[in-house]
């Protein structure tokens, strides 16, 4: 049986503002409802390293969901955040620190780290799933070009892998494409499937 007629039971909350996620969900042919916004303070402990913070703010935004869970919901949160150096970049404060970040990744290797996690009422199953990514040299014209035309404010690094600068920049990719675009659907597919079946 196909995971999505195994889904036919349940409702599949997807708690995720971002559109890339929800396409994906939907070309992947999993039937799931947007879940309501609701608030998240994404904190997370100084010491934490750097790849495990996505699997623990996938966990922050599940525990955080307001409505109590229907005995056949299975509720989905994620987190992305790009990797370099060991530290963090998540979404930039502005213009200024999405320059300075894409100047930090230009000409270097760095690491795209998702973290998802299913709940039920009475179940909770969270993984991470990481990928490479290498950057050719941006000069300052790219750079201003890429956030002038794109505006890429609400992406963990400040790019998106599916705009100009992943045509033009991404010299290669070692892992999940789907990964760095914001959610690694091949392992959200298969745990999904392994989380109804230990039901």
């Amino acid at each position: 049986m196909l995971l999505h007629e195994k889904l036919r039971p349940y409702r599949l909350l997807l708690a995720s503002q971002s559109p890339r996620r929800r396409e994906l969900l939907t070309g992947c042919g999993l039937p799931y409802e947007p879940a309501p916004k609701y608030d998240c303070e994404e904190v997370y402990p100084e010491k934490l390293a750097a790849e495990e913070v996505p699997g623990y703010l996938s966990k922050l935004k599940s525990e955080a969901y307001p409505v109590p869970l229907e005995p056949n919901d299975i509720l989905m949160t994620a987190d992305t955040v790009v990797v370099l150096d060991g530290h963090v970049l998540g979404k930039p404060r502005d213009r200024d620190d999405a320059y300075a970040m894409l100047c930090r990744l230009s000409g270097h290797r760095h690491t795209v780290v998702s973290g998802v996690t299913f709940r039920t009422a009475t179940r909770r199953r969270t993984f991470s799933v990481s990928s490479d990514v290498w950057f050719r040299p941006l000069n300052d014209e790219e750079i201003a070009y890429y956030l002038d035309a794109c505006r890429p404010y609400d992406k963990a690094g400040s790019y998106g892998i599916q705009e100009w600068i992943g045509y033009a920049a991404i010299e290669r990719i070692d892992g999940s494409f789907y990964n760095v675009m914001g959610l690694p659907i091949q392992r959200v597919y298969t745990e999904l499937e392994k989380f109804i079946d230990q039901h």
